[in-house]
């Protein structure tokens, strides 16, 4: 009887081995993962055209104290955020210059979810 439960033991790590070891492979030493919120951005080649829009518009910029990268959350109050044109492409998101940076923000969280270069 002792065999049996032994055996089945070894089997069970020896099926449980590479799902530990998968596992691993997202370990991140430093800095934690940034999760953006899935959904569809201003496509590359628009970013030109779309910078160029946002000059045009006269967009006022907001500053801000904290670093501007994709994950801050803005603020609740202070910032203005504006719908994206649609022949820029469907988009969920908002924009708004932070910083003197044009940024994505996802409206809910008011996360930035792209800094459009």
């Amino acid at each position: 009887m002792w065999n049996r439960i032994l055996a089945l033991a070894a089997l069970a790590a020896a099926v449980g081995a590479p799902v530990a070891a998968q596992a691993q492979a997202d370990v991140t030493i430093g800095r934690a993962p940034v999760v953006v919120e899935s959904g569809p951005g201003i496509a590359v080649e628009q970013r030109p055209a779309f910078r160029e829009y946002v000059v045009r518009e006269r967009v006022p910029t907001f500053t801000v104290p904290d670093r501007i990268v994709v994950g801050t959350v803005l603020p609740e109050t202070g910032v203005t955020y504006y719908d994206v044109p649609q022949r820029f492409g469907p988009t969920t998101y908002r924009y708004t210059v932070v910083n003197g940076e044009t940024v994505l923000v996802e409206p809910r969280s008011r996360r930035i979810v792209e800094v459009v270069d």
